[in-house]
């Protein structure tokens, strides 16, 4: 099954919910970044509340970022997503690893910390980007979203997200969902949902278990009228190309160009969302030289 969210309204639109199947984009990022099961969970679960914020934006050319860092050994992780909800994203330390919770569960938040914050970048196309940032509440990605739209944005939602990492690595399934409160909410919505909230299983279970994102949603929404507004295909794409990782030489300044082209004869660069490297040339760089 590809990877698709849901966008639907219920209670007489005075609720907007998203729900989303993402196991095949963190298995890509899994790919590509090469991560432990603690750090797949952290960067999956951040790709897919992105992927559903990048839908919500209204202009085709909206992008927004994501980023957050606690104090925790996985560092930073930050998530780029657009307006069609496809996202890229890395963390700092792929690598990290630490012990599982009692339960026998991973521990994102003692990979994240609790000592942070979570930041949103929105670039709408003015002359300045919107940024909103708030304390992490545990580092476990799902309440620290909860908290971001509540305080920084005064947007009561409820998020859940969940990545469940299988015993080879690979990413068994993955998804999650966003539920918004609007204004004009109803005590009785209000009510009903918070009820049908209480009782929904791990999102990532229900996925393993074979139900889709309309599955979920019928779960998340029971007895509230709801209805199916649209339906996206999101997914992981890196848009990395040599002109972007020449802007990025270029930023360093003539003289330390100057000073690889004489020591080096050459430069390397990677790019973080996707690790694809891009060679520069003697020749390469002597015409970056010359062009500044």
């Amino acid at each position: 099954m590809n990877d698709y969210v849901i966008r639907a309204s219920a209670g007489n639109h005075s609720i907007r919910a998203f729900v989303a199947f993402t196991t095949n984009m963190v298995q890509k990022a899994r790919q590509l970044h090469n991560t432990t099961p603690v750090a797949s969970a952290a960067l999956g679960r951040t790709l897919t509340a992105s992927s559903i914020m990048g839908l919500m934006m209204k202009n085709k050319d909206d992008k927004l970022t994501v980023r957050i860092k606690g104090n925790g050994p996985i560092g930073n992780i930050v998530v780029v997503s657009n307006s069609k909800g496809i996202v890229k994203g890395y963390v700092s330390n792929p690598h990290v690893d630490v012990p599982l919770k009692h339960n026998g569960k991973l521990d994102v938040g003692r990979a994240v910390g609790k000592d942070g914050n979570i930041t949103v970048i929105r670039d709408l196309g003015l002359k300045k980007p919107y940024i909103g940032s708030y304390p992490l509440v545990n580092g476990e990605i799902a309440e620290d979203f909860t908290a971001y739209f509540a305080y920084s944005e005064q947007q009561p939602s409820a998020v859940a997200l969940g990545v469940l990492v299988d015993r080879d690595y690979s990413i068994k399934s993955a998804g999650g969902f966003i539920i918004q409160l609007l204004p004009d909410a109803s005590e009785d919505s209000i009510s009903t949902l918070e009820k049908n909230l209480a009782s929904i299983p791990p999102v990532s279970k229900l996925i393993d278990e074979g139900k889709k994102p309309e599955d979920i949603l019928g779960l998340i929404l029971n007895g509230l009228d709801y209805e199916i507004l649209d339906k996206y295909d999101v997914g992981f794409e890196c848009d990395c190309n040599k002109g972007r990782l020449e802007k990025a030489l270029i930023s360093i300044g003539k003289k330390d160009l100057m000073e690889i082209l004489e020591e080096d004869k050459r430069a390397e660069l990677v790019c973080h969302f996707c690790n694809k490297k891009y060679e520069f040339s003697e020749e390469d760089l002597k015409k970056i030289i010359e062009a500044m």
